[in-house]
């Protein structure tokens, strides 16, 4: 299934029920922001171990897996109601990031650099 069946059956599943009118664009955003916390929220307060650990107990996979999904389809939504081609944002992204970042400059270090040359 492509990022563009997923669009089409996610704003499928909106027009059935008469929510394309709450798809708006801040609506989105906000659900997006909202789910994204509830996955933060799984992995709040569990030690380092406990995060690298989690898809190993049922419950905690599963829940997860359905916040992972809901900030996803949020996504989805999000971008197909701004027209945006999110493989095509993505490997921009990707393109960008590797210029910001290059591979003699930013291997192995998690802090950020000013790439002066940039």
């Amino acid at each position: 299934m492509t990022i563009r069946d997923l669009q089409e059956e996610l704003a499928q599943f909106a027009r059935e029920r008469d929510w394309e009118q709450f798809h708006t664009p801040k609506n989105l955003v906000m659900a997006l922001a909202g789910e994204a916390g509830e996955l933060a929220e799984i992995f709040q307060w569990l030690t380092l171990e406990q995060s690298q650990a989690i898809m190993t107990t049922p419950g905690q996979a599963q829940a997860v897996r359905q916040e992972m999904a809901d900030v996803l389809a949020y996504l989805l939504r999000l971008a197909d109601v701004t027209g945006i081609d999110l493989e095509e944002a993505l490997a921009e992204k990707i393109e960008l990031n590797g210029q910001r970042y290059p591979v003699g400059l930013a291997y192995g270090r998690a802090d950020k650099y000013t790439n002066l040359g940039a």
